[in-house]
């Protein structure tokens, strides 16, 4: 393959030697053809990125809440940094006192505040292992946590201490204290302390840390700061152990590559603090901002309240997965064909011009300035008017999304990608440069990746299109699986993460990711199927949301179940004379014929084989969900569950086919 203009050769490719697969060549960022960004001066762990801000930035306001007046939410109120340290003093003194000694496990359960990043600091102060817990867990993966990470003290939000309280008593030995965010019922006291462990309020637990001191430990780079627990699609949780190396080399790596393109943060950037901080997406954007000695607010928690908090922070940076980012996309079109014709006539000649001059090589803010004051700014405004980057990760962004974004929030629309296990960010994409739309970009700069041929299902990574498994090496990856050595082995290899997600490189060096190596079956007639690459390919047909795909080993065909567009759906019905709400819509054998015909197209255009035709859709008014156990936190689907969940439609859709 030719040159890629954002990467450099740092290691010849392979061909397939004693029964492994051949590997591609490795490569790195141009970003870092002099090298790995520099290790910072004096930054060595997690509780430097914050001591050093307060050292820098003492005035700064950092932690901010919407202040509750009359019961209606108000502006946003804020802690300096100096403030906050001060809190987090405290808390780790009162942390010491309980005998919690560094070394130990805190776990941190709720939804993000700032109570959850002091609670944070005060770990990282004093050498402890912070253990998120996800407010989506749900109730077992809770209490395999707690016990497989042998907790001595809990941090959590209010409301979720009687799910604490259900899933600790098996567990108490490792216990020393539990500690909420708010306030402690007498009768929650009464429960906890008839285990023999002490309970605090918050107000409580900051005056127990006063005119105390303990000395900070000795902290390394190579020390784990947190255990951050993957959802997991299947079995069990996997404790990933996150070192302060990672956190620090990867704030380098992404401080590199915004510098490269003049957007670096400033201690002027306000960040919107929505997205879970159980996840290591969050996490890490929370420390870079941290680094930078800039603002974060926290939302109210609730979504549907989401934009008007959006509204009165005003924030620079708006991270998302695409969920969000969907849904505000979904927001945005009904609300332009909701719109006298003259409006629409405007928004789409504007949107035509502006996305033509961008894929001409345009920059964002110079490809219609006219259009961006005239149209565009109400759509700018919506997101608080100050928003200059959106990120999107965890997650494939549709490329019609990204590119309708692109244009509408006069914004630069970046997707990342990196797993927990990469410490996150592994790529992402560069702004004014639309050739990247629909990839998650080149490397950042700390770290190497090569593609591994996934001979059973066609991807040579030698090839003049290369594909493979998407292998990372460098300061950012993990430390290993907590207490499973053995899952360890199996992923990373002569100091290579395997990521398991399969990739392409693009000719300029950006990384497309196409399927998932493991979500791979047979059909009866011995062909292989790639799932995810499929449902890549049917998730592009308009009218749908989402969509499972099946195949049965023992059956020759594919079935799915898919979430179909509420309005597209209801569109159509309407223009077709066919009757009902949407729910008995999705039940109308009309309407599940007119979605199949259109998948078929879409897979047709796309020159699928036979064998990855859909032969029959049941079509679910009801989107895949958490709720119902069927997706992770992160959004993916959470294959055994959806088949458990759909056995009975889909013995169904195998039975009528044979029939016919």
């Amino acid at each position: 393959m030719a040159q890629m203009k954002y990467l450099i050769e740092v290691e010849k490719g392979q061909p397939a030697k004693d029964g492994k697969p051949s590997i591609g060549p490795a490569y790195r960022s141009i970003f870092a053809k002099d090298g790995y960004p520099p290790p910072i001066p004096g930054l060595n762990s997690c509780w430097d990125v914050f001591r050093m801000s307060v050292e820098k930035y003492p005035n700064n306001p950092m932690l901010g809440r919407r202040e509750i007046v009359d019961g209606k939410a108000g502006k946003y109120v804020w802690q300096t940094y100096q403030q906050v340290y001060d809190i987090v003093i405290k808390v780790g003194n009162a942390i010491r006192s309980c005998g919690v000694e560094p070394g130990a496990k805190c776990g941190i359960y709720g939804a993000n505040s700032a109570e959850w990043i002091i609670s944070m600091e005060a770990c990282n102060a004093h050498g402890l292992y912070c253990v998120p817990l996800y407010d989506t867990l749900g109730a077992g993966a809770i209490e395999y946590i707690l016990c497989h990470s042998e907790i001595s003290i809990a941090f959590t939000e209010e409301k979720k201490i009687p799910e604490v309280l259900l899933r600790f008593s098996l567990h108490v030995s490792h216990f020393a204290a539990i500690v909420s965010f708010g306030k402690v019922t007498p009768e929650q006291r009464q429960e906890i302390e008839k285990y023999g462990l002490s309970v605090y309020s918050w107000e409580e637990f900051v005056k127990l840390g006063e005119n105390k001191e303990y000395d900070f430990p000795e902290k390394k780079k190579s020390d784990i700061c947190t255990i951050m627990y993957t959802s997991g699609t299947t079995g069990d949780p996997k404790g990933v152990m996150i070192s302060n190396l990672n956190i620090i080399t990867l704030i380098a790596g992404v401080k590199r590559v915004l510098e490269c393109v003049d957007e670096k943060l400033t201690s002027k950037d306000v960040y919107l603090s929505y997205l879970p901080l159980a996840h290591i997406f969050d996490r890490v954007i929370e420390e870079l901002f941290i680094f930078h000695g800039a603002s974060i607010g926290f939302w109210r928690g609730d979504v549907k309240l989401l934009v008007e908090d959006i509204g009165e922070l005003k924030p620079s940076i708006f991270c998302a997965v695409p969920r969000v980012l969907d849904r505000i996309y979904g927001g945005l079109t009904q609300k332009i064909s909701a719109g006298s014709l003259l409006k629409k006539t405007l928004f789409n000649f504007a949107y035509s011009r502006k996305l033509s001059n961008l894929k001409g090589g345009s920059k964002t803010d110079e490809a219609s300035p006219l259009s961006d004051k005239l149209v565009f700014s109400k759509v700018r405004q919506g997101l608080g008017g100050n928003v200059r980057l959106i990120l999107s990760g965890a997650a494939p962004l549709a490329s019609h999304v990204e590119a309708y974004l692109r244009v509408v929030t006069c914004a630069h629309v970046l997707q990342g990608y990196g797993l927990t296990e990469s410490c996150a960010g592994s790529f992402v994409s560069l702004p004014n440069d639309m050739s990247m739309l629909g990839t998650v970009g080149p490397p950042v700069p700390n770290v190497d990746v090569r593609l591994e041929s996934v001979p059973e299902m066609n991807y040579d990574a030698l090839s003049s299109t290369p594909r493979g498994e998407i292998c990372i090496r460098g300061d950012t990856l993990f430390s290993g699986y907590y207490k499973r050595d053995d899952l360890t082995e199996e992923v990373l290899i002569d100091g290579w993460f395997h990521t398991g997600d399969v990739g392409e490189w693009q000719p300029d060096g950006s990384m497309k990711i196409i399927d998932r190596k493991k979500n791979i079956f047979k059909l009866s007639q011995g062909e292989y199927v790639a799932v995810e690459h499929l449902e890549n390919i049917y998730g592009g047909t308009p009218g749908i949301d989402s969509i499972w795909v099946y195949g049965n080993s023992f059956e020759s065909y594919l079935v799915g179940v898919v979430n179909p567009n509420k309005l597209a759906l209801e569109k159509w019905a309407e223009e077709n004379g066919v009757s009902g709400d949407f729910n008995s819509l999705c039940e109308n054998p009309k309407a599940k014929e007119h979605i199949l015909q259109e998948l078929s197209k879409i897979g047709k255009e796309k020159k699928l084989k036979g064998f990855e035709f859909l032969k029959a859709a049941h079509l679910d008014p009801e989107p895949f969900d958490m709720e119902r156990d069927l997706l992770t936190p992160t959004y993916k689907k959470k294959r055994p569950q959806l088949l458990k969940y759909y056995q009975n439609v889909i013995d169904e859709m195998y039975k009528s086919i044979n029939r016919k």
